[in-house]
């Protein structure tokens, strides 16, 4: 298992360094665009388990909506999307989290469909928008991410005793998840200390409005990050899987590497567009 996910890892790494650092933007937000398709194909076969078809035809529209956003690059549609994605992220998710297991997928299916249509698209956005800003600034918020994950995992293990979501993610601890906001907090700073302040959007943030505005931002995007993981866990329990497909071996599916950046993405870039309005 271990060799099968480092085999998948090197794969991965091989393909996302050149596309980043040789290649033009273009074919950055093609890869994303790939990738974000592929999470469509997983999330319908989430929502609606055994019903193959039914996925391909949800990720063909996910494609459409994407090349439309695309093509189209109408700044008021964008920041639309992205507002509305983030108002589910903000009001819709802690209720559909409270109700734990006794959601009922059926009686969610057109919610969840209708949603996946918002909340995939607006994740391929935030990508693409903070890749226009910058490589560095969109690496810094990406990396952001896997901090939170990666703290939260290793003090989690260490000393994790009270959970943080027990019948979603019964591995998850609240100790875990300061751990990660702790390793965030640290590595914002140091991303403000290390790089030009125009470099990332911690910088932007510190030099605008202080470090106590740069380190609340910093906090609700970690939040935003469990959130997003606790959701896509609470999801593969109501489906009955343990990954979201078996699309990267040893590893799961894109859905189950990209939970946590759905919903921080978006935020990132509303708060890129307000920092350097």
């Amino acid at each position: 298992m271990l060799k099968t996910r480092v085999i998948t890892a090197l794969i991965m790494l091989a393909i996302l360094l050149p596309v980043l650092f040789l290649l033009p933007p273009v074919y950055l937000s093609a890869l994303f665009f790939m990738m974000l398709v592929a999470a469509g194909w997983e999330w319908s076969r989430l929502i609606t388990p055994n019903a193959n078809r039914s996925a391909y035809i949800y990720a063909l529209i996910c494609a459409v909506i994407v090349a439309l956003l695309w093509l189209s690059a109408e700044p008021s549609i964008e920041i639309a999307l992205l507002s509305i994605a983030l108002a589910f992220w903000l009001f819709g998710i802690p209720f559909i989290l409270s109700q734990g297991l006794h959601l009922s997928l059926l009686r969610w299916r057109l919610v969840f469909s209708v949603l996946g249509f918002i909340i995939l698209p607006a994740a391929w956005l935030s990508l693409d928008v903070l890749r226009e800003i910058g490589l560095v600034w969109l690496l810094s918020a990406m990396i952001l991410v896997w901090l939170a994950d990666i703290g939260a995992y290793f003090v989690g293990r260490a000393i994790g005793k009270n959970k943080l979501a027990s019948q979603i993610s019964p591995g998850k601890s609240i100790e875990g998840a300061l751990g990660g906001l702790a390793l965030c907090l640290i590595y914002a700073i140091l991303c403000c200390m290390y790089f030009p302040p125009s470099e990332t959007l911690f910088g932007t943030w510190q030099a605008k409005w202080g470090w106590g505005a740069m380190l609340f931002m910093t906090a609700i995007l970690v939040l935003f990050s469990v959130l997003g993981d606790l959701f896509e866990s609470q999801l593969k329990r109501l489906a009955k899987v343990k990954d979201s497909s078996h699309l990267l071996p040893g590893h799961g599916g894109f859905l189950d590497r990209v939970d946590a950046l759905l919903p921080v993405m978006p935020l990132a870039t509303l708060f890129s567009i307000i920092v350097r309005a």
